[in-house]
Formats: structure tokens, sequence, C-alpha cells
């Protein structure tokens, strides 16, 4: 039996999606997925819901969707989860990835195989290649080798995923905040599309504001691509990237050139929606083998 440990975002339902057979859906307190959990946990009794899942016949874990890192709240801590409490706060204090090898190595030593989401949903990763009627130009290319580069050096910061690159010059570097919230400081607020991207231009202002250090008008990014891939090393059976709907609006309304995905490395939710949203907005869907031209 499978265990889908589910946070926010499209990616659990599409998972559960295209399951035979429905999951054991659980989340971490403090959290709404799309989907209703059949159990949630606190990270504080982490050990208590190992042996939970043990109860059920859990026999597989997969983790998918965003959390954010909880407060822990050290009069929680239950008997069963004071034996990982040190690897539990170290955890915490890491950064994303190193973050999850921990978490990952804790179910493993529990006994659970932890599956990536691509194992489940393999169409989520679309074959290298165009995908969209756009074509790309050789300074995309150029700029897409820029930004392969700056997003490597990210990620061994372990500080993000993606990143918007213009004439072989770095304009944004993802952070906490994520991609489209990346996005959110190059799109006039008054941008139709920006509009349509579920709410972001009033739900991300503050942090486009912050993102950029201004106030005042977006920075233009037309003709920009945008890149995304995974940090380099990193354990490909959480946190891989994702785009979605949300994406291609925010790249389209702001006149982005194109999106740059790493091949093998980058999920493609409702990718025929995706496409068309591109297509219609004249930006193209690059899927690029790492190391490219």
């Amino acid at each position: 039996m499978l265990a889908l440990i589910a946070g926010t975002g499209d990616l659990p339902p599409a998972l559960v999606a295209r399951m035979a057979v429905r999951p054991l859906v659980c989340a971490m307190a403090g959290f709404r997925p799309a989907l209703t959990p059949d159990l949630t946990f606190r990270i504080e009794q982490l050990g208590s819901f190992l042996n939970a899942l043990r109860d059920r016949g859990v026999t597989d874990v997969c983790m998918a969707g965003a959390v954010t890192r909880p407060a822990i709240d050290p009069a929680a801590i239950d008997d069963a989860t004071k034996p990982l409490v040190p690897r539990i706060i170290g955890a915490v204090a890491q950064g994303d990835d190193g973050a999850l090898r921990t978490i990952i190595a804790i179910f493993e030593e529990a006994g659970f195989a932890v599956k990536a989401a691509h194992e489940i949903a393999p169409d989520l990763l679309p074959d290298a290649g165009v995908i969209t009627r756009q074509p790309v130009t050789m300074d995309n290319r150029q700029d897409a080798v820029t930004a392969e580069q700056a997003v490597a050096e990210m990620g061994k910061a372990d500080m993000g995923q993606a990143c918007v690159v213009r004439n072989a010059r770095v304009l944004a570097r993802e952070r906490q905040a994520g991609t489209d919230a990346m996005l959110a400081q190059f799109a006039p607020s008054d941008d139709p599309l920006w509009g349509a991207v579920d709410g972001l231009g009033s739900v991300l202002g503050s942090a486009a504001e912050w993102l950029s250090g201004t106030e005042g008008e977006p920075i233009d990014a037309r003709g920009a691509i945008l890149f995304k891939a995974p940090k380099p090393g990193q354990d490909r059976r959480a946190d891989l990237p994702v785009i979605g709907l949300q994406t291609a609006k925010a790249a389209a309304a702001a006149g982005l050139a194109g999106v740059v995905i790493e091949a093998d490395g980058v999920m493609v939710l409702d990718i025929g929606n995706v496409v068309s949203i591109l297509d219609q907005a004249g930006l193209f869907l690059w899927v690029r083998p790492r190391g490219g031209a």
C-alpha cells in the first residue's frame, strides 16, 4: 500500500488521478492539500506517524506538493519521536535538499520504500524537444547556457531551481517564495493574463516587491527566458521541479520569449493546456537535455 504525503499545489491530485488504487493520503498538520487527508500528523510526532503507517499496511511512501518548514513545539514531542529529535532539528536547520535527504532516510530506516512522483506518473516528464509552435532562437539557446550555469550555482547553495535570463544576464533568481512569485515582479498588475493566474497578482504583490527590491514599475523582462532544473545531485524522489498552468500564464504575462526546462528533471502538469497557453501567447516550451545547445 502506498501513502501519499501531500503538500499544497496541483501535483498530489494529479498523482492520485493516475493511480488505479487510491493511496492513503497523509498531510502535515497546518497544511491544506487539495485532497482530503485520511491521516494528519505533526512533525513532533513523526515516530508515531511511522508506526501508524505500518499499522495500516503501508509499504511505500511518496512525498509530493509544497510544504514549508514547521516550527517545532518541544512540548508536543511524543515518546516515539524522541529518538528522532536530533535528526529532525538538524533537518529543519538545513537547506531544502539536505532536509529532504534526512526525512527520506528516516522513512527508509523505518522500512518504507520512498517513491518519486515521476515513478508513479512518468508521463509528467515530457520528451526532449520544442513542444510548442514558437521556435527557439540562437539567442534563446545562449541564454539557456547562462541560465543552466546560474541554476547550478544556486543549487549548490540550496537556494532555488529557476531563474530568468536575457542577453546572458540573470534578471531574477528563484527564492523560497517560488517560481510564480519570482515572475510576479515582471508583469504589470493590469495585464489580463496576470489577473488570470488564480489571483497571483494580488496575493504575490508584496512578494514581488521583496524579490525585486523595488516598489515601482515592474522590471522589463520581454524576450527573456524562464529556466528551471533540479539542483545538482539532489535526491529526485522529492522536490523535483514542477511547472503548470500558473507558470505558463505568469511567463506569458511577463512577456517572456519562452520557458526552458531540463529534460527528465522537471514535471509538467496539464501539459496540453500549458502548451495551448504558450502557443496562444507566442512563447516556446523547450524540454532541453542537460548541457544541450
